[in-house]
């Protein structure tokens, strides 16, 4: 067995922002970009650079969501990577980082989640430039002409060659950020950005050159540019996934399907009460999303899935597309079984269906094969669902 070196860097993602200035209705995160969240952007930049520990600081509430897409973009390098819950400012949420950092850590980056499109050379760049006794930070010269005001009065004009404008990440030698941090704690005192703070402390912060493309996304029009780079600023389209499912009757109790309790039926066997409709449909919805599958997110990992039934499913699923910036448009699925009557209870059924995705449309049919196959021999159920998603505007 090999046993894992602690890496001598880490670096921690912040991406517990609100994003209330980007008005998404979800945090700034997980928002989509392409398909693809802020934060699924900014930790593939992390991932494209040298190998290093990575913390991602999320946001209350939303760890799991956080979690799942740390998984995604670490899968197949098993890097040591980690979430922690972020505090209400960002220096909370940067202190709760950095007492999760392996204790052989020399150099810690902290980055911005919202700098999504940092390219990996400048988390390289960085890395490679803390000594160990100074921080780096990367900069890009301001090339607007700046004035000082007093109210609306322009007081002075301010002398641009001797400023710049950082980005993330920062590194600093571990040692003297644990310091920096500490001390400001003890002052009760607030700074805008790591660098401020290490220097704060008395630490010397050297500049290197930034990326144009590790601009911050704050405001809706941050969030259109990063959308045009990524060659998806055009107008938003529909977007479509096919889910299947297949369940074979077995178990104690009554059946669950389509969301709805049948007294009297045969249930399915499964991981939760085998709904195959319900478990179809989030197939579907996830497929659309670019969001994994039900495995990924309900699987036999997760034990607290373990029996629960259609609503629990689809109530997360429609949370996670709204974070990852995506409505539900409509759903229509196909039950394949010789068992249950779907006729009588289809209005019920969609209803179900329905308020547990948010109000989304739902449809469901059913049919027979005739005799044929498993579905035909009375053994289980087949179901196909097809949903339509739209992006958030």
């Amino acid at each position: 067995m090999t046993v894992q070196q602690t890496p001598s860097i880490a670096i921690i993602v912040v991406a517990a922002g609100s994003g209330t200035r980007l008005g998404a209705g979800a945090p700034k995160a997980l928002v989509a970009l392409d398909g693809r969240s802020v934060l699924r952007h900014a930790l593939d930049g992390v991932f494209g650079a040298r190998r290093m520990q990575v913390i991602v600081v999320a946001p209350a509430g939303h760890e799991q969501s956080v979690a799942d897409e740390l998984a995604d973009a670490n899968r197949g390098r098993g890097w040591r990577a980690s979430v922690v819950t972020g505090g209400e400012t960002r220096q909370q949420s940067v202190a709760a980082g950095l007492a999760a950092v392996d204790r052989g850590a020399e150099i810690v980056l902290v980055h911005d989640a919202a700098r999504a499109l940092t390219p990996p050379a400048q988390v390289e760049a960085v890395a490679a430039s803390v000594t160990s006794d100074a921080g780096v930070i990367p900069a890009l010269a301001v090339v607007d002409t700046l004035k000082r005001l007093d109210g609306d009065v322009v007081a002075a004009a301010v002398d641009r060659s001797t400023l710049a404008a950082a980005q993330t990440p920062q590194g600093f030698p571990r040692a003297a950020l644990d310091a920096a941090y500490a001390r400001a704690l003890d002052a009760g005192e607030e700074y805008t950005d790591d660098a401020a703070l290490f220097a704060a402390a008395g630490g010397p912060v050297r500049c290197i050159t930034g990326s144009e493309r590790a601009f911050k996304i704050t405001t809706p029009a941050d969030l259109q540019r990063a959308r045009m780079l990524l060659g998806s600023g055009n107008p938003p389209l529909p977007r479509i996934g096919v889910g299947t499912d297949v369940h074979a009757f077995g178990g104690e109790g009554d059946l669950w399907l389509a969301g709805i309790e049948w007294p009297g039926e045969q249930p399915l066997s499964g991981h939760s009460d085998g709904d195959a409709v319900a478990h179809a449909i989030v197939d579907a919805l996830l497929s659309a999303a670019g969001l994994g599958d039900i495995g990924q997110h309900f699987g036999t990992a997760h034990p607290e899935y373990a029996g629960a039934h259609a609503d629990a499913f689809l109530v997360r699923t429609e949370r996670m597309l709204a974070e990852a910036g995506f409505a539900i448009g409509s759903v229509s699925v196909q039950f394949q079984g010789n068992r249950p009557r779907f006729s009588a209870r289809r209005a019920e059924a969609e209803a179900a269906l329905s308020a547990a995705l948010g109000g989304a449309s739902v449809s469901v049919s059913a049919t027979t094969t005739d005799g044929l196959g498993f579905t035909g021999r009375g053994e289980g159920v087949a179901v196909t669902a097809v949903a339509l998603i739209v992006p958030r505007t």
